[in-house]
Formats: structure tokens, C-alpha cells, sequence
């Protein structure tokens, strides 16, 4: 059991006792005992209240990510425990009697939503690729690979490895350095094929965005095949403009005239390859390298018009600083897709931005409609799937928000 205490400041407790998974160095007392960084320590009032056990890291801003509020140890018992709670939670995900060898893949472990702050778990088929974005979880990722394949080995489920894609740059807050490569088991192929039927896809778990895919899209996509069937009726002449395509999923669901747009010449080579292992024509879909801002200001310049615009944009804002230049980057890109949309025709516009809330982003975006002269109902709000729950402690963890418009 740890034997370092971290002393909260009087009247700093309510976020803890509330079951908020950050502790920031501001709210910190003092520290009694002589921590390692990425230690488990626990969490006292300035009263002597036991509130919280966490692991530490004074180099970080947020210096303690709790993960339990009961006064229990944290060992292999406790990491199985946690690891299968999260399994269990996506149990539709893990019936084989829904699978196919090509199904979806799906988030296995989402973070502080998932009450493992700093650990992201995504399944593709046979393989899981993890995600270790703090001190503790990098020092324990040998382990929860080992639990991971134990677990879905017990649900008849079973992984041929752990693939680790710890290569992001927020890890640098941690004072760590960005790390790829195999944690157990077989090596995945260098690509992982995806999708069901007719809709094939591929995914490159090496050197793709995030782990790979959009797996927090999944759900979208389906929104939007269901409403190519319902509205447009499956009808070959629709015409859609997909834009930061990425790997091209959203433009699958179309049955028309498909044009991909994106900065990266490599993930429109591997959109091209998706394309025709879903046997789309050469005719139905364009794979345009550009940058999406000067595109969209020509095609609205020109006139050009399309039934259907997608609009999933990387994250323009990081932190609070950046909201202001953010909110404009929204706004213009919204403005001329508005203008680009037929009467009676869809949008569908996402932020990924946490610093920017739903409700700030329907603001931009309703800025972005009046300036555009156009008029709009909104169809849906957009948000993942429930493979991507969010804790209601952590409001943070809802960073994707969309939302799906009839455009006049």
C-alpha cells in the first residue's frame, strides 16, 4: 500500500468529492512522503479525510489522475477488475454471434471515461492497439497487455497482440518521449482489413491517425448511410463532398459521385485503395489533395454545389487560448460549405476540438448560417457511439459534437 499522502488545500475537496478524476497542482497543500514520479499515492482532506488514490507525477499540470475513491489497494486484482468492467461494458461488441471476421472495430478502454485515466484501448479485429498517454499507465502497459489478452481470451473473444501507439505529443507533458511497437503477441499486418460486405475498408494501426481510424465516427457513418437510404433513396446521381476525408469512410455510404479532399497525399493513397476494395468505379469518386479552406472558398466562389457536405476537421483549439482563433477557422470553413450545399441538401459538421462545448459550436455555426444567407433545421445532434461512454464526473470526455442539417 502506497505510504506518500497528498494533502488538498481546505476548501479544494469538492471536485475530488465529486468524483472528478484530475488533481492540479494549484490545489495541492503539500506532499508528505518522498513520491516517485508515477507512484500511487493517496489523496487526504487537510482534515486528515481519506478522499481519493491516484498516481502521481509532479512534472505534469495535473499532478494526481485519481482512480478509485475507496480506500482499497492498487494491484493486478484491481487492473483485471477494471480492465473486464470496461470489456464487459461493450459486451454487444464482443458477441461473436454479431461479428463477422470483417466487423467494425470498436474503443475497448475510453480514459478517465472509463475510470483509467491516461489508458485508450481500440480493438481492429484481431489486434488491440494501446494508447499509454501518462507516466503510470506507460510504466504499467506490459501488464494491462497481458490482462487485455487474458480477459478476452476468458469471453472466448480472443487477440493475436498488442500493438502500442503511444506516438502522440501530449506525452511530452508527461516528460515522455513518443513510443510505437509491438507489446505482445503477433505483429499486425500492415494492413488490417475492416467493414462488412460490400463495404471494405482498411486500416494502418502503424502509422494511421489516433490508433488507426476514426472509431469515435463509427456511429456517424451509419447516420449518414441510413440517410443516404432514407432521404436520397440509394439514388446513384447524389453527389457528395467529403471534406479532411482522411482514409474516405464517410464517402463508402455513397452510392453517387464521391469527392474526397485532404491535405495528405498518403491517406488519399489509402482512401483510393479502400475505394476499390469496396468496388467503386473510377467515375464515382475524386481523391483531390488540397487545403480544404482554399477549396471550399473556390467551389462556393464558383458556385459549385453538391447534395451532401461533410465537414470533420482535425482540432483547431487545444486549450482555452485557442477558442478565439478556433471559433474563426469553424466559422469560415461552415460559411462556405453552406454555400456549397443544393437546396433541400445535408450538412453534416463536427468539431473535435474539448476546449469548444456543443453548445458554443452550434453558436459558430448558426454565425456561419446567417452570414451565408441560407436557412437550416437541425436533423441531429452528433456525438460517438456508446463504445465511447463518457463519465459523467468528466464532462471533458464529450470533445466530438456534431450536428446534421437540412440546408434551403
Amino acid at each position: 500500500m502506497t505510504t506518500t499522502t497528498i494533502i488538498i488545500k481546505r476548501g479544494r475537496e469538492k471536485p475530488i468529492l465529486q468524483q472528478h478524476p484530475w488533481i492540479f497542482s494549484g490545489a495541492i497543500d503539500r506532499v508528505e512522503g518522498i513520491p516517485i514520479p508515477g507512484d500511487i499515492v493517496t489523496v487526504k482532506s487537510s482534515a486528515g479525510q481519506f478522499l481519493a488514490r491516484g498516481y502521481w507525477n509532479p512534472k505534469s499540470q495535473i499532478q494526481v489522475r485519481i482512480l478509485t475513491w475507496h480506500d482499497e489497494e492498487i494491484d493486478e486484482v484491481w487492473w483485471r477488475r477494471m480492465l473486464k468492467r470496461a470489456i464487459d461494458g461493450r459486451a454487444v461488441y464482443n458477441d461473436l454471434r454479431r461479428r463477422t471476421v470483417y466487423d467494425e472495430g470498436y474503443r475497448v478502454i475510453n480514459a478517465e471515461s472509463d475510470y483509467l485515466p491516461g489508458l485508450i484501448v481500440d480493438r481492429y479485429n484481431d489486434w488491440l492497439v494501446l494508447q499509454a498517454l501518462t507516466l503510470h499507465i506507460d510504466q504499467q502497459k506490459h501488464l494491462i497487455a497481458r490482462l487485455l489478452a487474458e480477459i478476452f481470451a476468458e469471453i472466448t473473444v480472443p487477440i493475436k497482440g498488442v500493438y502500442e501507439r503511444s506516438d502522440v505529443e501530449v506525452r511530452r507533458k508527461e516528460g515522455l518521449s513518443e513510443e510505437k511497437g509491438l507489446l505482445l503477441g503477433e505483429e499486425p499486418p500492415e494492413l488490417i482489413q475492416m467493414g462488412v460486405e460490400s463495404l471494405i475498408y482498411t486500416v494502418d494501426v502503424r502509422n494511421g491517425h489516433k490508433t488507426g481510424f476514426y472509431l469515435d465516427q463509427k456511429q456517424n457513418h451509419e447516420i449518414l448511410a441510413q440517410l443516404i437510404f432514407d432521404v436520397y433513396k440509394g439514388s446513384p446521381d447524389i453527389s457528395v463532398l467529403n471534406l479532411f476525408s482522411y482514409t474516405g469512410r464517410f464517402g463508402l455510404a455513397a452510392p453517387g459521385h464521391v469527392t474526397n479532399v485532404d491535405a495528405s497525399h498518403d491517406v488519399l493513397e489509402l482512401a483510393e485503395k479502400n475505394y476499390q476494395l469496396s468496388s467503386f468505379s473510377e467515375d464515382a469518386v475524386e481523391f483531390i489533395q488540397a487545403d480544404v479552406f482554399e477549396l471550399l472558398h473556390d467551389y462556393a466562389a464558383e458556385g459549385k454545389q453538391f447534395d451532401i457536405v461533410i465537414l470533420d476537421p482535425p482540432k483547431f483549439a487545444h486549450n482555452a487560448g485557442q477558442i478565439e482563433n478556433a471559433a474563426r477557422g469553424y466559422k469560415d470553413i461552415n460559411l462556405n460549405a453552406f454555400k456549397c450545399i443544393k437546396p433541400g441538401g445535408h450538412l453534416m459538421t463536427f468539431s473535435c476540438s474539448g476546449a469548444i462545448n456543443a453548445d458554443l459550436f452550434q453558436k459558430i455555426v448558426f454565425g456561419a448560417l446567417a452570414d451565408s444567407g441560407r436557412q437550416a433545421q437541425i436533423l441531429k445532434h452528433l456525438s460517438p457511439g456508446d463504445d465511447h461512454p463518457v463519465a459523467l464526473t468528466f464532462p471533458e470526455g464529450a470533445y466530438l459534437k456534431g450536428l446534421l442539417l437540412r440546408v434551403y
